[in-house]
C-alpha cells in the first residue's frame, strides 16, 4: 500500500512536459541550429573584415557617417557580406554533411546531427545568397562580384579540393581574404592597390592560424579524409616552419597598411607590437611542436587580427 505522505508530495521536476512547450523548445533549438550553420564565429571575422575593408576606403569615420546616406550604404554593406558568408558557411556544411559525421568535432552539426535535413540547408542556404546579393546590389555591382566569387571560391573549389591537395589552405585563403575588397568597393565603387595590403593580411594572416587547428585536431582530419598538412607531417615540424614562414610575410603586408597612408602612427606601433607576439608564438611552436603550442598559436592568431581590425576603427575615427 503507497505511503499516503509520499503520494501527497508534489515534485515540480517531475511535472509531465505540456506540449505547446515541447514544440516551443524544438522550434528554439531548430531556430539554434540554422544559426549554427552559418558558422557564426567564421562570419563574424568575415563582417570585421569587410567592415575594416570599408573604413579604409573612407577618409574620416565622423565625417563620413554624418550623411544618413553613407549610414545605410555601410548597413547595407555589412548586411549583405554577412548574409552571403553564412550562405558560404551553410552551403559548405551541406557539401561537407556526410563527411562531418566521420569527426568528433563536427558529428553532432546540425546536418549529421538530424536536427536539420540536408534539404533544408541547402534551400536555407540559397535563400541567404540571395538575401545577401540583393542587399549588396544596392551599394554597387562590383561588391555584388565579389561576394559571388567568395561563395563559389569557398563552397565549389575550395571544399572539394580539401580533399585532394594539402593547397587547398592556399586557395581556401583566397575567399577568406576577398570580404575586404568587397568593404573597400562598397565605400568607393572601385579596387584600388590600397586596398590591397589588408587583403594580403587577411590571405596570409589564415594560413597560420589553420595549420596551427589543423595540428590540435589532426587526428579528426586523419578520419575525415581530408589532405591537410598535419595528416602526412609526423612530427610536425614542416608545419610549423610554414607557420613562422607565413607569420614573417605577414609582418610587411600588416605594416604596408601605414606606409600607403592608410593608417598612421597609433596603428603602426599597436600591430608591430601585435605581430611580435604572434611570431613568438609561431617560433615557440617550431622550437617544440606540440598541442599546447599550436593552441597558443591559434589564440595569438584571433588577438593579433581583432587587434588589427580595432587599431583600423580607431585610426579612422
Amino acid at each position: 500500500m503507497p505511503n499516503p505522505s509520499h503520494t501527497a508530495t508534489f515534485d515540480n521536476n517531475d511535472a509531465p512536459t505540456l506540449p505547446q512547450e515541447t514544440e516551443k523548445a524544438q522550434s528554439v533549438s531548430k531556430l539554434s541550429a540554422y544559426y549554427e550553420l552559418t558558422k557564426p564565429g567564421i562570419t563574424k571575422m568575415v563582417v570585421l573584415s569587410g567592415a575594416a575593408g570599408y573604413y579604409l576606403g573612407i577618409s574620416s569615420a565622423l565625417e563620413y557617417f554624418s550623411q544618413v546616406a553613407n549610414v545605410v550604404n555601410f548597413f547595407l554593406t555589412i548586411l549583405g557580406i554577412a548574409l552571403v558568408s553564412g550562405a558560404s558557411c551553410v552551403l559548405n556544411n551541406y557539401v561537407e554533411r556526410d563527411f562531418d559525421k566521420l569527426m568528433k568535432r563536427t558529428m553532432q552539426r546540425p546536418i549529421p546531427s538530424g536536427i536539420v535535413s540536408a534539404q533544408e540547408a541547402l534551400v536555407f542556404g540559397i535563400i541567404l545568397a540571395i538575401l545577401g546579393c540583393a542587399a549588396l546590389a544596392f551599394v554597387n555591382l562590383l561588391t555584388v562580384v565579389l561576394a559571388l566569387a567568395t561563395l563559389v571560391l569557398y563552397v565549389n573549389v575550395y571544399t572539394p579540393l580539401k580533399r585532394k591537395t594539402t593547397f587547398s589552405l592556399l586557395v581556401g585563403s583566397l575567399p577568406g581574404a576577398l570580404p575586404t575588397l568587397g568593404g573597400w568597393t562598397a565605400a568607393t565603387g572601385s579596387v584600388s592597390l590600397e586596398a590591397f595590403p589588408l587583403f594580403a593580411v587577411l590571405f596570409f594572416w589564415q594560413i597560420p592560424h589553420f595549420l596551427a587547428l589543423s595540428w590540435m585536431y589532426k587526428q579528426d582530419y586523419e578520419r575525415g579524409g581530408y589532405e591537410m598538412l598535419a595528416v602526412h607531417d609526423g612530427t610536425g615540424k614542416t608545419l610549423a616552419w610554414q607557420t613562422v614562414l607565413y607569420i614573417v610575410l605577414l609582418i610587411p603586408c600588416t605594416l604596408a597598411l601605414t606606409f600607403v597612408q592608410e593608417t598612421g602612427m597609433v596603428y603602426l606601433m599597436g600591430t608591430s607590437v601585435l605581430c611580435a607576439i604572434f611570431l613568438y608564438f609561431g617560433v615557440q611552436l617550431l622550437r617544440n611542436v606540440s598541442v599546447q603550442n599550436a593552441r597558443r598559436v591559434l589564440l595569438s592568431s584571433y588577438l593579433y587580427l581583432l587587434g588589427v581590425f580595432v587599431l583600423i576603427f580607431i585610426d579612422k575615427v
